[in-house]
């Protein structure tokens, strides 16, 4: 029991320490990060249509693949954001511009 409460006494003071203040810097996120939240909302705004399937990956509600299934296989209708690959680096300017303004200030 004795090492026990020595190491979390060491991850307390660790914790406390002036070092581990948040900087300016680890605020900032990246442009994958952003990416990646951009396709979460994109997806996530799909499935709040009642639809399971946006991308080819999601499985149907019988447990099957979606893949051709997948609104962002079908041509016309909503158009998902499944893969950061499919974030344009607009898209993550907007997104710096619009949400995260307010956390800068």
């Amino acid at each position: 029991m004795r090492v026990f409460s020595g190491f979390f006494v060491a991850i307390a003071i660790f914790a406390a320490s002036p070092a581990r203040a948040e900087t300016p810097a680890s605020r900032i996120l990246t442009p994958a990060a952003i990416a990646a939240l951009i396709v979460k909302q994109s997806r996530d705004e799909y499935y709040a249509t009642g639809h399971p399937c946006a991308c080819p990956a999601d499985v149907t509600r019988n447990g099957r693949s979606c893949g051709k299934m997948s609104a962002y296989i079908r041509p016309g209708g909503a158009h998902p954001l499944c893969s950061p690959a499919d974030v344009t680096a607009g898209m993550i300017d907007d997104y710096r511009k619009t949400k995260l303004k307010g956390a800068s200030q």
